[in-house]
């Protein structure tokens, strides 16, 4: 429980007591963790792996609205509202997962009332972001966005120069940056062929931070 930012405000033993309400979850690569309109009765905490959040159109194209790494946890509108998702959470690769009962999570909060004060601030950091790109999405090009991405993944420093690691398939980072896998691969190439960048796989390295910077803070005339 101690890497789970919803109960870092409780100490040792209390976070000891939290764990004996948690029942382990595991799902494989690929499996679907919860689709729109399940009956959903449990808060979900990522312990291991990672799972990313989804809508899909009618036309089946889908949508990534975000991915959850250990510590993040989903369910909580259901907690709070009562309502059922209208979003997929699918296992990116194998994860486990805590899974808190709805009726245990309200004796919980109501015995700690540091976990609902933390998981408003999770949700409200949530809409913040989603505020942002739609922001993004109206106001910047494919090659600001895809810049702005780039610049805003944590990075390492190797022979005088940032590097970066794609942490999803590049499917995933167009359905994220509202663009096609086509479209984000040209961009990326024109990145390079400006001396911007370097792709060796799934590193990419920054050849040019100040020019990536600038090209991230253009927006649509």
């Amino acid at each position: 429980m101690a890497i789970v930012p919803l109960f870092k405000g409780l100490s040792p033993e209390e976070q000891d007591e939290v764990a004996t309400h948690a029942r382990p979850i595991r799902r494989k690569r690929g499996e679907t963790i919860h689709r729109p309109g399940d009956d959903v009765s449990h808060l979900l905490v990522v312990h291991k792996g990672r799972v990313k959040i989804s809508h899909l159109a009618p036309n089946g194209h889908e949508q990534l609205l975000r991915v959850l790494e250990p510590g993040d946890f989903i369910g909580e509108t259901a907690f709070v509202t009562g309502s059922r998702p209208d979003d997929w959470a699918t296992a990116l690769a194998d994860v486990e997962l805590c899974s808190f009962d709805h009726s245990d999570l309200g004796s919980l909060v109501a015995q700690y009332p540091d976990i609902a004060v933390r998981m408003l601030h999770t949700v409200t950091s949530r809409l913040d972001a989603a505020e942002r790109l739609i922001a993004d999405l109206t106001s910047a090009d494919v090659e600001s966005r895809l810049a702005g991405y780039l610049m805003g993944l944590p990075a390492k420093h190797q022979d005088g120069r940032l590097v970066v690691r794609l942490p999803l398939a590049k499917k995933d980072i167009a359905s994220l940056l509202g663009t096609t896998p086509e479209t984000l691969s040209r961009k990326l190439a024109a990145f390079t062929d400006a001396g911007l960048i370097t792709v060796r796989g799934r590193d990419v390295v920054i050849t040019d931070s100040a020019g990536l910077e600038s090209a991230a803070e253009e927006t649509v005339s």
